[in-house]
């Protein structure tokens, strides 16, 4: 018999309502997935066993079963976000091990639509930095084990690149969605200010936005629908009534000192030609990235930290935790009353005045490898993760919506991936963009650990 494991959200769900199979079935096939895989590649914190197939059967029994968009499919939770019965960690020894009393917004609004949570995924701790490791385990990068996932939702997009789970919820408040998703060949999507429920402590001071992670388009347009409440419809056409998108593309790092490769490069200009191939404009432009934008990011990323820190045993938390909470605390008061953010929108506002679409590589290189990068220094950190992804934190500070996804591989065999950025309110254009590249350049879905394709 095949498994579901490996099949995508929209297809266990259309299975699940039709009768063709029940969400106890469908969710006892990803735990064996999860069973025969995780232990080398490290994706969940906890698996939520005996939960995971109760939870199955009620939503089996359901009488509105036939019209769930989610029904029986199994999803993964980034720890940082509640479940109800199931402690928060976050990453850290140092928050509680009580069980959450209630679930996230975004977590009851996933199980409302029939989705099952099958278990918790591993997050670097406070999901601070780019590696996913620490405490409660290493997020390894299914394509190749040697490296590390990203982070901060490394763990999630691992469990849905390596099939055990066909979609994760994860969150963003420097790239924390589409940096794993880069690194492990899925689509990760952040949506735009207030798109998606966020009630996420501080929240990053409003850069933090909860999105999902899928192996294609579809069904991470499927999960943004529900996140954000909207009736689950059809995706529309790449441009209303066929008209071409102005698409810019840049190759160009926001950041000095953190150049972009050329083989990231060279997919997002490839990216660009596909574009043009199916009639859209196309133009090689750079947004005006400000010279105090490397300061700023880090003003906000170790403000938002330290605000994080409050309340914990900071002699618990990992000395790059704290290092990086120590300058946070030095940046609170200049983050609270600066306005950088909004200078920055309007610097790059324009741009999306011109254009509907801005085209950019996902990441500058290959993943870090999958070291224990939280015992070592503040500084090595911070370099690594900036060097690696300097392409991503503009577009939190800015609050718009960005999405990554799989385009061609580097000469490993690994995915690599290129950014959507758009104006806001576009995330579905971005997704309407995103399956027109997808059509015409498909990705494999999922990396076979046992085969030894990895590399």
């Amino acid at each position: 018999m095949t498994s579901w494991a490996g099949r995508t959200a929209a297809e266990i769900a259309g299975a699940v309502r039709e009768g063709k199979v029940s969400p106890r079935e469908v969710v006892a096939d990803h735990l064996a997935r999860i069973d025969l895989v995780d232990a080398r590649v490290g994706a969940f914190r906890t698996v939520r066993r005996a939960a995971a197939l109760d939870e199955a059967d009620a939503v089996g029994a359901r009488a509105d079963l036939a019209r769930l968009p989610l029904a029986g499919v199994p999803v993964a939770v980034k720890d940082n976000l509640p479940v109800r019965g199931e402690a928060c960690r976050n990453g850290s020894a140092a928050t509680s091990a009580e069980p959450a009393a209630h679930d996230h917004p975004t977590v009851a609004r996933l199980r409302a639509a029939g989705a099952v949570v099958i278990g918790l995924t591993n997050v670097p701790e406070l999901c601070v930095f780019g590696t996913t490791d620490g405490v409660h385990g290493t997020a390894r990068n299914p394509w190749d084990l040697t490296r590390n996932a990203g982070g901060s939702s490394g763990g999630g997009a691992a469990a849905v690149a390596a099939g055990m789970a066909p979609l994760a919820l994860g969150n963003d408040g420097m790239g924390s969605i589409r940096i794993p998703a880069a690194h492990c060949g899925v689509v990760g999507l952040k949506p735009g200010s207030g798109t998606v429920p966020r009630e996420l402590g501080g929240g990053w001071f409003g850069m933090s936005e909860n999105g999902p992670l899928a192996t294609t388009v579809e069904d991470a347009r499927l999960m943004l629908d529900v996140l954000a409440g909207q009736d689950v419809e059809p995706t529309p056409p790449a441009a209303p009534d066929g008209q071409p998108l102005r698409v810019a593309v840049s190759t160009r790092s926001p950041l000095l000192g953190a150049p972009v490769t050329h083989a990231y490069a060279t997919a997002a200009r490839e990216a660009g030609k596909v574009l043009a191939g199916l009639g859209h404009s196309v133009d090689p432009e750079d947004p005006p990235y400000p010279l105090w934008l490397g300061t700023t990011a880090l003003a906000h990323w170790s403000a938002g930290t330290y605000l994080d820190t409050e309340g914990l045993d900071r002699d618990r938390l990992a000395r790059r935790t704290r290092v990086h909470a120590a300058l946070g605390a030095r940046c609170v008061a200049g983050v609270e009353r600066g306005g950088r953010r909004k200078q920055l929108r309007e610097r790059l506002g324009p741009l999306f005045g011109r254009y509907d679409v801005l085209v950019t590589p996902a990441l500058a290189r290959r993943g870090p490898r999958a070291d224990a990068w939280h015992k070592r220094g503040w500084l090595h950190n911070v370099l690594t993760n900036t060097r690696c992804s300097p392409l991503t934190p503009t577009w939190n500070l800015t609050g718009w919506p960005a999405l990554t996804l799989p385009f061609g591989c580097l000469s490993s065999g690994v995915p690599c991936a290129v950014q959507l950025v758009g104006a806001p309110g576009r995330e579905r254009q971005l997704l309407r963009v995103a399956a027109a590249l997808e059509a015409s350049r498909p990705w494999l879905r999922t990396a076979d650990v046992r085969a030894g394709r990895v590399r």
